[in-house]
């Protein structure tokens, strides 16, 4: 038999190989190290959703295939929460999609609205998800860096970066906010400018938006389909996990225009066709919680937050303290480091800790290579314990 020297991988996704999160969890495993890197929470969300989920099972509700779009019940219920936060009147029946999660949201959009040669304009540093989906479409993407503003402790969007960044090639704009990993919210007058962009070039815009409910110190998220003329050319993507920390049950959304949900759905229909069908029905009972949960929820990450921010702080790091989602990133050249893979890599054994290196979100490696992230969606004895162990570093 003879053999050949051709990849198995094919060339589109041949850059892409284990994630970093299965890298720095397995390393946590191995060394009994906190693991504040990848972005799940330590504990259940609200008890009587979770007996909404074993109700479901035991009435024979979602046992076998939902539907296609997702069960009624919830695609009434994400219809029902948009109108209430946002002002935003969707169809049920035309105007959402029920998804494996936001991460078949986004591979499901990006696999039916783009063509091989479109170009793709993303906040980078981005999920890791958004380069691999746009790869597999067969299109090219076009990064515009968020940096740092050293007088406000947050990165910041270049308008005029991203105007520059579109060309005759540009399909869409994906945006991300609230923005992870940086925990950057973009202000109304930063959204304003992106939709008057995308209705001056004609583009789509596709907006990931999980970390809605997790904005803090006065941040308003806004989402980029109230804005003028966005309604129509908008796909919104939302997710239960994050705001209701079940993040195993794998429930997302979009919600858009009918004409970008059918295309969607085309698309969607050839992954996972349908899934986590008991569990619909339990998040369209969170989605009518009241608003005292989302309170307390954002409430208690925000405690969360100062008390890791606190810990790096002490610890020596150059900290910027997030205005949503549930992520810190900070820079270590403050410590003296620079290399922020080898950092991550040797913190484990130095203080037991786990984070990730933020330059596996960016094209631009070098322009991420001092960053790290941390995750603090964690109960608080862990944070404790992970900011102790962190002084070291200090010392």
């Amino acid at each position: 038999m003879t053999s050949t020297a051709r990849p198995f991988l094919n060339r589109r996704l041949a850059e892409f190989g284990t994630t970093i999160f299965a890298e720095m969890s397995a390393l946590a495993a191995a060394t009994g190290a906190i693991n504040l890197g990848q972005g799940f929470p330590d504990t259940d969300g609200p008890e009587e959703i979770r007996e909404a989920a074993v109700r479901a099972l035991r009435d024979g509700r979602g046992n076998q295939y939902p539907p296609g779009p997702g069960v009624p019940e919830l695609r009434t219920a994400i219809a029902g929460h948009q109108l209430r936060r946002y002002g935003l009147s969707f169809d049920p029946d035309t105007e959402v999609l029920v998804t494996a999660g936001a991460t078949e949201a986004i591979a499901a959009t990006l696999l039916a609205l783009l063509e091989p040669g479109d170009e793709v304009v993303a906040l980078e540093p981005y999920y890791d998800s958004y380069a691999a989906c746009i790869a597999m479409a067969g299109a090219t993407r076009v990064p515009v860096t968020l940096r740092p503003d050293p007088g406000q402790a947050r990165f910041r969007l270049d308008l005029d970066e991203l105007r520059a960044a579109v060309t005759g090639r540009t399909r869409l704009l994906l945006i991300n906010t609230p923005h992870n990993p940086t925990g950057t919210v973009l202000t109304h007058e930063e959204l304003t400018a992106i939709a008057e962009l995308a209705v001056e070039r004609d583009l789509l815009v596709v907006t990931d938006e999980v970390y809605e409910h997790l904005v803090f110190d006065g941040a308003e998220h806004v989402p980029l389909a109230t804005l003028p003329g966005m309604r129509e050319r908008t796909v919104t993507i939302g997710s239960a996990g994050k705001t209701f920390s079940f993040t195993g049950w794998k429930v997302g959304w979009i919600t858009a225009a009918p004409g970008l949900v059918t295309a969607v759905r085309s698309a969607k229909q050839f992954l996972t066709y349908v899934a986590s069908g008991p569990f619909q029905y339990a998040v369209a009972e969170a989605l009518r919680l009241p608003d005292s949960y989302f309170e307390e929820f954002r409430a208690d990450m925000r405690a969360k937050r100062e008390l890791l921010a606190g810990g790096l702080e002490q610890a020596g790091f150059t900290v910027f303290r997030p205005a949503g989602t549930y992520f810190i990133t900070t820079d270590i050249r403050s410590l003296g480091e620079s290399d922020g893979f080898a950092f991550c890599r040797a913190l484990p054994e130095r203080c037991g800790v786990v984070a990730i290196p933020n330059a596996v979100f960016y094209d631009h490696r070098e322009q991420g290579a001092p960053f790290v992230r941390f995750a603090f969606c964690k109960r608080a004895s862990v944070l404790e314990e992970a900011a102790s162990r962190l002084k070291g570093l200090a010392a």
